[in-house]
Formats: C-alpha cells, sequence, structure tokens
C-alpha cells in the first residue's frame, strides 16, 4: 500500500492558503449578514441595491460553498487512507490517487483568485478600443480585437453590452465601447490595457504588401456611484442614432449619448435605454467612474515614484504583438507569454495571457514593496 501522507499534506497546506485569499473567515461573518439582506421584503424597492445584494450574496455563498465542498473532499481523502493503511489495502490506492489528482486540480482553478490583487479586481469593466497608426488595416484590426473579446467573455460565461461603436472609413471600426459583466472581468481585462500590434499581409494592399498596424485599449472598473465632482460645463455631449439591438424605436430617434470629459478626453456613451435622458445618466456614471479610476491611477504612480518602484508598462505603450506574417507568433512583451495559434488567440484563448499578467503584476508589486 503507498504512503500518499505527503500529498495529502500538500493538498492541506494549500487549503490554508485557500482560506487566506478566499478571506474565508471574513466571507462568513458576511454572509450572515447578507442572508437577512436578501430576506428583507422591501429589498426589491430599490433595484440597483438589491442586484449588487444577489449578487454579493451568491458570489460569497459560491466561495464559502466550494472551500468546504473541498476541505470535506480531503477529509474523505484522508480517512480513506488512514483506513487502507492500517489493513494494508492496496486495491484503494486508484481511488485516493484520483481523489487528490482531483483536488489538486480544484485548488489551481482556487489559487487563480490569489491573483486579484486590485482593490477593483472582482468587478464589471468598461473597455475602450480605438484605432492607431495603420489606416484602414488598423480599424480593421480594431474591430478583430473587438470579436477576440466578445468571443473570450462568451467562454467564461461574461455578458457584453456595445455601447458604442464607431465605423471606419472604408472596413472596421474607429472605435468601441463596451462594457463586460462577470466576475473579475476587470481584474483579467487589465491585462489588456496597452497599445495591441498586429503583423499581416494586408488584405486591403493590391501588391499584398506586409503591413503593421496598431490599436490601442483601454479598460476602466465599474463603480457604484464614484464619489467624484465633475464640472458640468467641461463635459460636451453628443447625441446620435443607436445602432443594434433596440428595435425600430430606438433606431428613428438620437437617444444614443456620448459624453466627452473636455480637460481628460475620456469619453463614455450609452445607447442601450431608450431615451436621452436615461442614456445620458448611464453614460454620466460610466464617465465618473473613468474620472476616478484615472484619479487613482495618478495617485497610485505617484506613490511608486515616491518609493522607488519599477515602473510598469502602462498607457500608450506597446503590450503585445500579433505577427502573422513572416512566421505565427503572438507574444506579450512584458510577461514573454507566448502562442504560435493564432487563430486560436484571435477566436478569444486569452487566458494564458491574463494569467500570466496578473502573475507579473503580482510580481513587481512585491519586487517595489
Amino acid at each position: 500500500m503507498r504512503d500518499f501522507s505527503d500529498a495529502i499534506k500538500r493538498l492541506r497546506e494549500r487549503l490554508d492558503d485557500a482560506r487566506t485569499y478566499l478571506k474565508i473567515d471574513t466571507s462568513r461573518s458576511r454572509l450572515s449578514e447578507l442572508e437577512l439582506e436578501v430576506a428583507r421584503p422591501d429589498l426589491w424597492d430599490d433595484q440597483e441595491l438589491a442586484k449588487r445584494i444577489n449578487t454579493e450574496y451568491s458570489n460569497v455563498k459560491g466561495d464559502i460553498d466550494e472551500f468546504d465542498g473541498l476541505a470535506s473532499a480531503i477529509d474523505d481523502i484522508e480517512v480513506l487512507h488512514e483506513l487502507a493503511r492500517e489493513v494494508d489495502d492496496a486495491s484503494q490506492e486508484p481511488e485516493i490517487d484520483e481523489g487528490i489528482t482531483k483536488a489538486s486540480r480544484q485548488l489551481d482553478t482556487l489559487e487563480m483568485r490569489s491573483l486579484f490583487t486590485g482593490e477593483h479586481d472582482e468587478v464589471d469593466c468598461i473597455v475602450q478600443i480605438n484605432a492607431k497608426d495603420g489606416g484602414v488595416d488598423a480599424q480593421d484590426w480594431s474591430e478583430i480585437l473587438l470579436r477576440m473579446y466578445t468571443r473570450w467573455a462568451e467562454r467564461r460565461g461574461f455578458s457584453v453590452e456595445v455601447d458604442d461603436v464607431s465605423e471606419g472609413t472604408e472596413a472596421g471600426i474607429l472605435s468601441a465601447e463596451f462594457t463586460i459583466h462577470g466576475r473579475y472581468a476587470y481584474g483579467l481585462m487589465t491585462s489588456e490595457r496597452g497599445t495591441h500590434r498586429l503583423v499581416r499581409i494586408s488584405p486591403f494592399d493590391n501588391q499584398g504588401r506586409r503591413q503593421t498596424s496598431f490599436a490601442s485599449v483601454q479598460v476602466w472598473p465599474v463603480m457604484d456611484a464614484p464619489n467624484v465632482d465633475v464640472n458640468e460645463s467641461e463635459i460636451r455631449m453628443e447625441v446620435f442614432r443607436a445602432s443594434g439591438a433596440g428595435g425600430q424605436h430606438v433606431n428613428k430617434t438620437s437617444s444614443a449619448v456620448r459624453l466627452i470629459h473636455e480637460p481628460t478626453g475620456l469619453v463614455a456613451s450609452s445607447q442601450e435605454e431608450r431615451s436621452q435622458l436615461q442614456n445620458r445618466e448611464k453614460a454620466m456614471n460610466r464617465l465618473k467612474a473613468m474620472i476616478a479610476a484615472r484619479i487613482e491611477e495618478e495617485h497610485a504612480a505617484e506613490r511608486d515614484r515616491i518609493a522607488g518602484k519599477p515602473a510598469q508598462v502602462g498607457w500608450g505603450s506597446q503590450i503585445r504583438s500579433y505577427v502573422m506574417q513572416p512566421y505565427q507568433m503572438v507574444k506579450d512583451l512584458r510577461t514573454e507569454v507566448e502562442d504560435g495559434n493564432v487563430s486560436a488567440v484571435l477566436d478569444g484563448d486569452i487566458d494564458d495571457f491574463m494569467v500570466g499578467f496578473l502573475r507579473f503584476r503580482r510580481a513587481t508589486d512585491n519586487s517595489g514593496a
């Protein structure tokens, strides 16, 4: 009968780590509070509050249930191992081995949570894509990126709400703004902030020459009622006809709203509501979230400068190259993560790049602490 004691001990150690990064003890107290909240008969009088409470309740309960289930499974493995060792029953080895492997895989998945160290990592996110250098190829590249992120979100069970798309002059798009709804959407999408470079044979060049084009991606967390003062006189509003879902009524009226904050150049849009007033309110909330996030980023950059922490690759910097000619390779220039299957990456298979960046971010933060 094999001795699995060391493997089981390692599972116990990893489970203890999970208790810390999942904040299980704090979550148990919070769950008790949330159970009282969700049982309130007047909770749905405020629908936005009710949605937030129910989402938090579902997340907290899910974490606790997953942790408790894993702890119970490890207990069962340990008991089976002890009993089998007592009677030297080697026939139990396959079941014990399988249980350890399964628990280890579950812990692998859980340990990704430890990489989410940012204050807003758990929330939804607003994403903007803008075509940069490269003319019509850059506009086509921007549309490819929009599809890539949409497919990635679908794979994870997230939903995507397209807020604004500006069509390209010949093909593709000049810009797009969309919101990704899902737990840890912002934490994952922080890996995408920056400039993305595409090298390929241009489908728009009659001579079939290789073209390099660029598109920028910016990401902001969706914040609830961000506490930031905005001077209305510094905001320019544009109205336009909504596109996509919404039906005839939406497309016949200029109900969609785009707000431009002149001092920062930040832009927020909304077209999903039926009235211009509602869209303006929603766009304003998004704009405030962007401004609040910008302020936080500036404060963090100043703290890092004072502390002498190494500069990170930031907004406007090239972060990743997607090469289709003369060879096939996607490479992240910050983390050195590579993938030779460009088609799969452009179809939304970008998790390895995201995890690589989260590990890079944590290592960078720790090295400058």
